[in-house]
C-alpha cells in the first residue's frame, strides 16, 4: 500500500508546483499591468528576470534670454553642475535618522568647499538667531496652510494660523514630521526625542528647507530635489567620492539663469525661482505661452519671481520637452524612448539702455558720496535745530562710525571668534564689561531701584524700551490681550511715570504675559516666580541679541569706549576695505586722523553711501525719450539678483531684509513722496486753462500768503519777496506765494473759497498729465495719490499729493512732447530663438492733453529759466544743449533732511528724452539738479567720460543758484 501511494503523492505535488508557477506568472502579468512593470526581452532564467519600472520624465526647456534696446544681453542660461538627492530611504523608525544624517553630510560638504545650500524655504534665522518668517500677510498665511497640510487656510486651527516661526519650525522638525533631533531610548523612540540635539539651529533650518522640497516633489522615487545649484568642481568631487555613503545623492546637469551686470539691472529684471503653490494655481489658471502649446506648470518648474521676468513670464518660458525612461528595482535608468526635445523661450529686447543704466547708476553712487562728504563733520554730535534747513544739517563722525557696525559692514559676531585680530579682540573685551554693567543696572533697576521711565538717561531708556518691544515681538507680552485703554499701560507707554520691573509685575496680574514661553518651574508658580523667571528669560535673550547689541555698541562710541581709530582698524582686520600698504600704514601709523581716513574711504568709494545707509543713501532716476520708452529705470542701492535666481542664497537673503536701505526695494518704482515744487507746473496749467490768470498778468509775492487769519503761509524766499510775477516767473522763480494765490483762487465759487473746489480742478489737471495712475511700466508699481486736502497747500505740491519717480517721468515727458501722455514702457520687441520678430512694443497713448499754445509756452519758458538760473548747467548751454526744468523739495519730517526732486528735459527747442531724479533726504532740490546734470553731460558726450565717471566722490556744486 505504501509504495502505491507515493506515485500519487508526486502527482498532487506537481499539480501544486504547476498552480503556484501559474498564479506567480498571472500575478506577475497583474503587477505589469497595475504598476507599468514590464519584463526584459529574452529572459532565459530566474537571474536574467528583470522588472523595468516605466516612468515619463520632463525635459526642462530654457528660457529666453534678454537683451538691452542694442542687443546687449542682460540674462542668459548657461550649464551648471547641481547637488541632488532622491528619496531612496525606506519607511520605518530609523527612516528619519537615516534621511537627516544623509542631508547633514551633505551639507557639510557642500559648504566645506564654499557653496551654499538652495534657501527656497519663507523662514530664514534673523540677525538675532531666530527663526523668522520671510513674507507676511496672504502669503504667509498660504505658507502656513501648506505646512499644516491644507487646501484652504480657512481651514487651519487658531493655533497654526497664529503660529511663530520658532513654533512652526519645532512642529516640522518635531518627531512626527522630519524628527531632526536624537531619541534617547530606542526602546521608546517618539517619548525619548530630543528636537534638535545634535543639530544647530542653522543645521535643523537647512534640513528642514530640503525636506520640505522632497515633500514637494511628493516623495516620489527618480524625481530628484536641488540641495545646492551651480556648485563648484571642489564640490562635486567631494560628493563623488563620497557617494556611496549619501543614499540618493547625485550630481545632474542643468542650466540656470545668469545676470550680466546684475547689480545695474536687478530692479528691472527681478530674477526667477523654483514655483511655489500660489505661483502655479496663478499661472495655470491661464498657461497657454507665447510658442503656441498649452502646457500646465509643475511643481518643479523654474518661473518668473519679480521684475521683466515675472511680467513677461509667458514669452520667456519655454515648452518642457519628455521622455521616458525605464528603471530598475533599485532605480537606476536603463532605457529610455519616445524623448521629446524641449523648444526653447522666446528673447526679449528692452527698451533700456545699457550702457546709459550702467552710467546713471555710478553717476548717482557718486553724487550721493559727495553730499556725505559735504555734510559729515569732525564732531561727536549733533542737535538738529528745531527748524533746520539744508545748510543746517550735518552728519557727526560718531554716526558714521556707528553705522558701520548698525549697517552690519563690520560684523561684530566675528570679535569673540578663536581668529578674531587684535582690536576685534579688544573691542569684545570692552563690551562684555560693558554688558555686564548693563545687565547689573537693568538688574537693580527691575528689582530694587524702581526708577520711573521718565526719570532714566536716554541709554537706559532705549534699552528698557527695547526689552518691552523685544517680549512683544516674542509673544511673550500678548498684544492682543493687552488693553491699551488700561490706566497703568498710558502710565508706562505715554506718560512715563512707572519703572519697567512695575510694568511687568503688572502685565503678570494681568495675565498678558504667555508663560508658557518662558522656563517656569512648576504651572502653579506664584507671581514672583513667574516674575524671575521673565527676568531669567529677558537677560538670556539679550546675551545673544544683535540687535541689542548694536544698542550698546553705540554707547560705547558716544562714551568712547571704543575708539574711532579702532573702528576704523577693524575695516582693515576684517577686509572690507582694500586699500594700498602705503595708505593702509598711513592710517595705522597716525599720520591720518581716524576721521580724515573715513572721509579718504567714502571720498574713494571704498565705504558707499549704500553701505552707511546715513541720509542720503538712497535715489532713483528715470530717463524717457519723448516717445514714452524707458531708456534707463535706476534705484540706488540696489543687490545682485544672481544669489537669488534659481533658487536663493538663504545668508544673502538675511543679509537683505537687515540692510537698513532695503536693497530690494525699488525706489524709482515704489517710493511716493510729495512731489514739491516739481508739481507747479500742474497748478500753472490750471490758472491758466481756469483763466484765473493769463500769461502777462501778475499776482503779487510778499513773502508772505495771509489770506487767511488762522494761518499764514511763507514763501521759501521769505522773509524776502519776490514782488509781481507772471505765470512764467512763478515758475521760474518757484514761487510759493504765487501758487499759494492759484490754489486759493482755484476754490473760489462766487465770493467764497471752497477747498474741495480747488481740489477738484488740481486733480482734473494733474490727471491730464497722467498723476492719477500708475505709469505702465511693466513692473511693480506703487498707486500714486492726487492731494485730496486743501488746494492752497496741494497747488504747491504738498498736501497728500504723492508721487513715484517714474510717475514724475510721465507727467515731464507729457510736457517735453506738448501734450501726448504716454503709459510708459521698458519693453521693445519678442523674437523666437532664430531671431524672427513675433511682437514689437510700442508706449501706448493714454491721452492727448489739449491746452492753449500760449499754456504750453508758458510752462516750457518757466521751465526753461529755472535752468538759466543755474551756473552748474553752464558746461552745457556752452555746447548748445539747452535743459528745461523745475526743482522740487519735499519735507517729510524735521529731523531728517527733505527728500530732493529735479524735473527735466533737453534739448529744449527739440526735446530727445526727460531725465527725473529724486534723492531720499537729500536735502536740497539743487543736489538733484545738479546730479541730473551730470547724466546730461554723459548722454550728450559733452564731457570726457572717465571724468564724469570717475569712480569717486562727485561734490556737489554749491554755488548753483536756484529756489526749491
Amino acid at each position: 500500500m505504501y509504495s502505491s501511494k507515493k506515485p500519487s503523492t508526486n502527482v498532487e505535488t506537481s499539480k501544486l508546483l504547476i498552480l503556484a508557477i501559474s498564479l506567480l506568472f498571472v500575478g506577475c502579468i497583474l503587477i505589469t499591468r497595475i504598476f507599468n512593470l514590464q519584463i526584459v526581452n529574452g529572459a532565459q532564467s530566474l537571474e536574467d528576470f528583470t522588472l523595468k519600472i516605466q516612468k515619463e520624465r520632463s525635459i526642462p526647456s530654457t528660457r529666453g534670454n534678454i537683451y538691452d534696446r542694442n542687443g546687449k544681453i542682460l540674462a542668459h542660461n548657461k550649464l551648471a553642475y547641481n547637488v541632488t538627492i532622491e528619496d531612496v530611504f525606506e519607511s520605518g523608525n530609523g527612516r528619519n535618522e537615516s534621511l537627516n544624517e544623509t542631508l547633514l553630510k551633505m551639507i557639510h560638504l557642500i559648504e566645506k568647499n564654499g557653496d551654499k545650500i538652495n534657501g527656497d524655504f519663507k523662514v530664514i534665522l534673523d540677525e538675532n538667531g531666530n527663526y523668522a518668517y520671510t513674507v507676511t500677510d496672504t502669503k504667509l498665511r498660504r505658507f502656513k496652510a501648506d505646512i499644516y497640510g491644507f487646501a484652504d487656510p480657512g481651514d487651519m486651527k487658531y493655533e497654526q494660523e497664529t503660529a511663530t516661526a520658532e513654533e512652526m519650525m519645532a512642529y516640522l522638525a518635531g518627531y512626527s514630521r522630519y524628527g531632526v533631533g536624537k531619541s534617547i531610548d530606542p526602546a521608546n523612540p517618539r517619548d525619548s526625542f530630543v528636537l534638535g540635539e545634535g543639530y544647530t539651529k542653522d543645521e535643523i533650518l537647512k534640513i528642514v528647507t530640503i525636506r520640505y522640497a522632497m515633500s514637494a516633489n511628493g516623495y516620489q522615487k527618480f524625481i530628484p530635489t536641488n540641495v545646492a545649484t551651480d556648485v563648484n568642481e571642489k564640490t562635486v568631487a567631494s560628493i563623488l567620492e563620497n557617494i556611496e555613503n549619501l543614499p540618493g545623492a547625485a550630481i545632474q546637469e542643468d542650466t540656470i539663469r545668469v545676470y550680466e551686470d546684475s547689480v545695474y539691472f536687478a530692479h528691472i529684471l527681478g530674477y526667477t525661482g523654483k514655483i511655489d503653490k500660489e505661483d502655479l494655481e496663478n499661472l495655470n489658471s491661464n498657461f497657454s505661452n507665447s510658442v503656441g502649446y498649452q502646457e500646465e506648470y509643475t511643481l518643479n518648474d523654474i518661473v518668473g519671481k519679480t521684475g521683466i521676468e515675472e511680467t513677461m513670464e509667458s514669452y520667456l518660458r519655454g515648452v518642457n520637452g519628455s521622455e521616458t525612461i525605464y528603471v530598475d528595482n533599485m532605480g537606476k535608468v536603463i532605457e529610455s524612448t519616445d524623448r521629446i526635445e524641449p523648444l526653447a523661450g522666446n528673447d526679449l529686447y528692452l527698451s533700456i539702455d545699457h550702457d546709459l543704466q550702467v552710467a546713471t547708476y555710478d553717476i548717482l553712487e557718486q553724487k550721493l558720496a559727495g553730499i556725505l562728504v559735504a555734510k559729515i563733520i569732525n564732531y561727536k554730535s549733533y542737535v538738529v535745530p528745531e527748524y533746520p534747513s539744508a545748510s543746517s544739517l550735518y552728519i557727526p563722525i560718531d554716526d558714521v562710525y556707528f553705522a558701520l557696525i548698525n549697517n552690519n559692514v563690520i560684523d561684530i559676531n566675528r570679535f569673540d571668534d578663536k581668529d578674531a585680530k587684535q582690536n576685534e579682540n579688544a573691542i569684545y573685551q570692552a563690551f562684555q564689561k560693558k554688558q555686564d554693567k548693563i545687565f547689573q543696572s537693568l538688574t537693580e533697576q527691575l528689582y530694587e531701584k524702581h526708577t520711573p521711565y521718565n526719570k532714566l538717561t536716554t541709554e537706559y531708556q532705549i534699552y528698557q524700551s527695547y526689552i518691552v518691544s523685544m517680549l512683544k515681538e516674542y509673544d511673550v507680552l500678548i498684544s492682543k490681550e493687552i488693553d491699551t485703554n488700561d490706566a497703568t499701560y498710558i502710565a508706562w507707554t505715554k506718560d512715563e511715570v512707572i519703572s519697567l520691573g512695575e510694568f511687568l509685575e503688572y502685565c503678570i496680574s494681568k495675565n498678558w504675559v504667555d508663560v508658557s514661553k518662558i522656563n517656569l518651574e512648576s504651572k502653579y508658580a506664584d507671581s514672583d516666580e513667574i516674575f524671575d523667571s521673565l527676568v531669567e528669560y529677558i537677560f538670556d535673550k539679550l546675551q545673544s541679541n544683535t540687535t541689542f547689541a548694536k544698542k550698546m555698541y553705540k554707547y560705547m562710541i558716544k562714551n568712547n569706549d571704543i575708539s574711532a581709530k579702532q573702528v576704523c582698524s577693524i575695516l582693515l582686520e576684517q577686509e572690507i576695505v582694500s586699500i594700498t600698504e602705503e595708505e593702509k600704514n598711513k592710517f595705522l601709523n597716525g599720520h591720518i586722523s581716524a576721521y580724515n581716513f573715513m572721509i579718504f574711504l567714502i571720498e574713494n568709494l571704498y565705504i558707499t553711501p549704500a553701505q552707511l545707509a546715513l541720509d542720503p543713501c538712497s535715489a532713483s532716476v528715470v530717463v524717457t525719450n519723448t516717445e514714452g520708452e524707458v531708456l534707463a529705470l535706476v534705484s540706488y542701492p540696489s543687490y545682485d539678483n544672481n544669489r537669488l535666481a534659481n533658487s536663493i542664497d538663504s545668508e544673502y537673503y538675511t543679509w537683505l531684509q537687515t540692510d537698513l536701505t532695503k536693497p530690494q526695494w525699488n525706489s524709482a518704482t515704489q517710493q511716493r513722496t510729495v512731489p514739491g515744487s516739481t508739481f507747479k507746473m500742474v497748478s500753472a496749467t490750471a490758472a491758466l486753462e481756469e483763466k484765473i490768470v493769463t500769461t502777462s498778468s501778475p499776482i503779487l509775492c510778499r513773502g508772505i500768503f495771509d489770506r487767511f487769519t488762522t494761518n499764514q503761509y511763507k514763501c521759501w524766499i521769505y522773509p524776502s519777496a519776490h514782488g509781481n510775477l507772471n505765470v512764467v516767473g512763478g515758475i521760474a522763480n518757484s514761487c510759493n506765494c504765487f501758487f499759494y494765490e492759484v490754489g486759493y483762487q482755484l476754490g473760489i465759487h462766487g465770493d467764497t473759497y471752497n477747498s474741495d473746489l480747488g481740489i477738484e480742478k488740481l486733480y482734473q489737471y494733474a490727471d491730464l498729465f497722467g498723476l492719477s495712475e500708475k505709469s505702465g511700466v511693466e513692473i511693480e508699481e506703487a498707486t500714486p495719490e492726487v492731494s485730496k486736502d486743501y488746494s492752497v497747500m496741494s497747488a504747491i505740491g504738498q498736501g497728500t499729493n504723492n508721487y513715484t519717480t517714474v510717475g514724475l517721468a510721465r507727467y515731464v515727458t507729457t510736457i517735453a512732447n506738448n501734450g501726448t501722455c504716454y503709459n510708459l514702457s521698458l519693453l521693445d520687441k519678442v523674437t523666437d530663438s532664430n531671431g524672427n520678430l513675433l511682437k514689437d512694443f510700442s508706449p501706448e497713448i493714454r491721452n492727448k492733453v489739449e491746452l492753449n499754445n500760449s499754456t504750453w509756452k508758458s510752462l516750457h519758458e518757466g521751465m526753461r529759466q529755472v535752468v538759466v538760473k543755474r551756473s552748474d548747467y553752464s558746461i552745457l548751454a556752452a555746447k548748445g544743449i539747452q535743459v528745461a526744468g523745475k526743482t522740487g523739495t519735499a519735507e517729510e519730517t524735521r529731523k531728517r533732511a527733505n527728500h530732493a526732486l529735479f524735473v527735466s528735459y533737453a534739448p529744449y527747442e527739440n526735446p530727445e528724452i526727460t531725465i527725473t531724479t529724486r534723492i531720499a533726504n537729500g536735502y536740497t532740490s539743487n543736489y538733484a539738479a545738479n546730479l541730473t546734470r551730470d547724466i546730461y553731460l554723459y548722454y550728450f558726450d559733452v564731457k570726457d567720460e572717465d571724468a564724469i565717471l570717475s569712480g569717486t566722490a562727485s561734490m556737489p556744486d554749491v554755488s548753483a543758484a536756484g529756489g526749491d
